[in-house]
């Protein structure tokens, strides 16, 4: 047990070793916190006043991230499926590193909810036994069953795993909870998808393919940043991780990427070719309505990146390099974050119930409180790393003293 905690302690104290440009980036990622914390005090004392959140469009910046990174938690299932099912070895090595990006995606998905509450101290409303959360009635309350499930069940298999990995003994008994994590990644977009699609009122979100296309759009976006996250890994940290795992990702991106825009395509034609009084959002969004067509650019971009990504990850099997992958992949992230962003957040409420048009526009405020939240989210993700890597790398085993 001394060695245990001893070999604890050295992992953990490996958070707060590094080189210069590993100080150079905690800082950054501090200051970026600190100015977060900042601009969510002078929202706090001054109300949503100092962001673009009206009451015409009631949802902005906040939630457009927050539906962006439940889709990037939820892609982690991408890796434990042929990991753990099928025991593809070059995905089965790095599996951990799917994980981690689940674990802090969902800790910045928590953190975006907080910061889109008017008042956070009354979230204890919510809490079973403590509160009146209207379960099973509640489909927020569903949300944050399901969100807070998932964190702890990534948890719970990280810590299992890794601690297994370092006592060198078999991990097979947490199986049963990994294939757990499978339909319960499903079910954190599909409640988040139900948030939106419950709302008869607004439009442009009854659709019924809302859910599969929240999926196909999550599991596009969330392997196409684990790519590029594991390269950074493996060129920084010296770990071993083979371009077949990253092939791999980049031909399910193809796959998945195919339906997402199938599925868009669908949406897109219904309401087109019915042309009754809901098309306004959609008129609103890829055409302009009455003269404001502020996302009209912005979703053609999305569109014209996320159709390109898509044949250029079809080609990925025929490449030698990895440079358009990535490409592909800076593609697919910005495409999708935008239309399902702005693209999807803001056509929802615009025309309102009233008929009124008001174009949200994010203010400065809400720019520094989202940066100190994906600052945060990128510490997280750091210091995990740091900790886990020695061992991860063999340097920490038991009844082996480190060097």
């Amino acid at each position: 047990m001394k060695q245990k905690i001893r070999h604890f302690r050295i992992a953990a104290a490996e958070v707060v070793k590094g080189g210069k440009l590993y100080y150079a980036w905690v800082s950054f990622l501090l200051l970026m916190i600190a100015v977060g914390i900042y601009a969510y005090t002078v929202q706090a004392r001054n109300g949503f006043i100092v962001t673009g959140i009206r009451d015409q469009v009631s949802w902005g910046f906040y939630i457009s991230n927050f539906t962006f990174l439940v889709g990037v938690a939820a892609a982690a299932v991408l890796l434990v499926l042929p990991a753990y099912l099928y025991h593809f070895k070059p995905i089965k090595e790095i599996a951990f590193l799917g994980e981690m990006m689940a674990i802090t995606a969902i800790c910045m998905c928590i953190m975006f909810v907080t910061a889109d509450l008017g008042h956070p101290e009354r979230v204890w409303h919510m809490l079973p036994f403590i509160g009146r959360p209207n379960f099973p009635s509640s489909m927020l309350t569903w949300d944050v069953i399901v969100l807070n499930g998932y964190l702890i069940i990534n948890a719970v298999i990280f810590f299992y795993v890794l601690y297994k990995i370092y006592a060198g003994e078999d991990y097979s008994s947490i199986f049963p909870l990994i294939i757990l994590s499978i339909p319960w990644a499903i079910s954190i977009h599909t409640v988040t998808a139900f948030l939106y699609n419950g709302l008869s009122a607004r439009p442009f979100w009854n659709a019924s393919i809302l859910a599969p296309r929240f999926l196909a759009s999550a599991f596009c976006s969330g392997p196409a940043l684990m790519i590029l996250v594991f390269q950074l890994v493996r060129k920084l940290t010296k770990t071993n991780i083979e371009n077949a795992a990253i092939l791999k990702l980049s031909e399910l991106i193809a796959y998945t990427m195919g339906v997402n825009i199938f599925l868009l395509g669908c949406e897109v034609f219904k309401e087109m070719y019915t042309d009754n009084v809901h098309l306004a959002p959609l008129k609103y969004l890829y055409v302009g309505l009455h003269g404001h067509s502020n996302l009209t650019p912005w979703i053609w971009l999305a569109t014209t990146l996320n159709v390109s990504s898509f044949f250029i990850f079809l080609s990925s099997r025929y490449m030698k390099g990895l440079t358009l992958v990535n490409i592909a992949c800076g593609m697919t992230i910005i495409g999708v974050y935008i239309e399902k962003g702005f693209g999807l957040v803001i056509p929802g409420f615009t025309p309102d119930t009233l008929g009124e048009i008001y174009e949200y526009v994010p203010t400065r405020v809400e720019v520094m409180v989202a940066l100190g939240i994906w600052a945060a989210g990128a510490l997280i993700y750091t210091l995990l790393l740091k900790f886990t890597l020695p061992i991860y790398r063999g340097e920490l085993r038991h009844n082996k003293s480190p060097d």
